[in-house]
């Protein structure tokens, strides 16, 4: 079959609900497909195709490191209303790889183009002639390899052949499994809703599990729904619901290179037109967006290199938003919390000097923390309910809580971590074998 399988069967995940996939079905307008590129020199595919038979508006937001894949410096320059295709590799990041990468990716839109036009001269009454342009491209995997052009450019061919205008819940589930690197587990997720009197559909795959650090998005994350909606539009929405998805997720507070979040508007469900973001009719739409998208950065940290525990950081009445912020990737990026939590110690010390590294003005009389249910520190004291081994019976859960209230403010943030294993440390000291 191809799928890859070696990750998915080898997790050692305890977080039940996180296995839990929804049976993503046929959404109109896209096609895709997967093939064995042997980029691992294995069997697992590694190389997936989307295409948009007649295009999809789209909107994408990428990494803010300063050092950017050259297929993020490609998708820049797309400045096109449609695109056709979007093809996503693994094992390879194509960065740090110079003229080489960025050429590399111009031959291979070129072939993409050329058999792409075929196949409407083959299936469409007015075929269109699909540009290089209107190909983008995700990739994922080693920073600093040379870019494997020819392997890509060889399987083109079977990628094209291979798609299918009709999709089902094995379809998806492959691809979400083509496009892993590290991961145990595919992503996705999928919601139904309405624009006026129209219902519409929304899927999303994503991968990620290391290099988990927001600054935009953290991941790569594919969007697709059949509603008919602008660029403009999309992109408003994207960065709009990412302040509370994925850019409230961390696993190693590290920023990739390769951050990507796509969404595709394939427009085969009309509707009424959306000409303004806050048009009352796309208010179920942007609901469902943002589960779309909290579901899959959920499914990212809990699928964390090495993770056992699903760790939720809530942080209330903050001065301002920013600084409930601040605190909560505080805690989220302590390793010495991470590691704590790792071996089930409720050592909330380290999580009052992670509050204190934050740097965010204290009135320590006022600030609590509870572990769960468990009341740990109320108006800047250790509780006098408090009982060390209640809280240790509570570690051993594979979701944790942690909750704290700084109670100078009505701002409130909520983060999502893991925990840091002796697994973390082999999966990275172990990376490029």
């Amino acid at each position: 079959m191809g799928i890859n399988l070696t990750n998915f069967l080898s997790s050692k995940s305890k977080n039940k609900k996180m296995k839990e996939f929804q049976d993503l079905d046929h959404i109109d307008g896209v096609s895709i497909s997967s093939v064995n590129a042997d980029l691992y020199d294995t069997q697992r595919d590694d190389l997936v195709m989307f295409y948009f038979r007649d295009g999809a508006n789209h909107a994408s937001v990428y990494t803010q490191s300063k050092i950017i894949s050259e297929n993020i410096k490609w998708n820049l320059q797309r400045k096109v209303k449609k695109v056709f295709s979007l093809l996503v590799n693994t094992r390879n990041a194509n960065c740090f790889t110079g003229k080489q990468g960025f050429k590399s990716l111009e031959k291979i839109a070129e072939l993409i183009a050329e058999k792409l036009s075929e196949k409407q001269k083959n299936d469409d009454e007015n075929p269109k002639k699909i540009k290089t342009k209107e190909i983008i491209f995700g990739c994922t995997g080693t920073i600093g390899e040379t870019f494997p052009e020819e392997k890509i450019k060889r399987k083109i061919p079977d990628l094209i052949n291979q798609l299918k205008y009709t999709q089902n819940k094995y379809i998806w589930m492959k691809a979400a499994l083509g496009i892993m690197t590290t991961d145990t587990q595919p992503k996705m997720a999928m919601e139904e809703c309405y624009i006026g009197n129209s219902e519409v559909k929304i899927f999303g795959v994503a991968k990620g599990s290391g290099m988990i650090q927001p600054n935009m998005a953290t991941t790569l994350a594919y969007i697709f729904t059949d509603a008919d909606l602008p660029n403009d539009i999309l992109k408003k929405l994207l960065k709009k619901n990412l302040t509370s998805t994925f850019n409230a997720i961390s696993c190693d507070g590290d920023t990739s290179t390769n951050d990507m979040i796509s969404i595709f508007s394939t427009g085969k469900r009309k509707h009424s037109k959306i000409k303004n973001l806050n048009d009352e009719k796309l208010k179920k739409f942007d609901e469902s967006l943002n589960k779309v998208l909290l579901n899959l950065a959920k499914r990212v940290v809990a699928d964390g290199e090495g993770a056992s525990k699903f760790i939720t950081i809530n942080i209330f009445n903050c001065k301002t938003e920013s600084d409930a912020k601040k605190i909560a990737f505080s805690i989220a990026n302590s390793s010495l919390v991470k590691t704590a939590i790792a071996g089930e110690d409720p050592n909330w010390g380290r999580i009052i000097m992670a509050i204190g590294k934050s740097y965010v003005p204290l009135n320590l009389d006022k600030l609590s923390i509870k572990l769960g249910d468990i009341t740990v520190v109320q108006s800047g004291k250790l509780s006098v309910n408090y009982n060390d081994q209640n809280a240790s019976e509570y570690m051993k859960n594979s979701d944790i809580e942690i909750m704290v209230d700084i109670s100078n403010g009505s701002k409130n943030f909520t983060a999502y971590t893991m925990d840091f294993t002796k697994k973390y440390i082999e999966i990275n000291s172990d990376y490029r074998s």
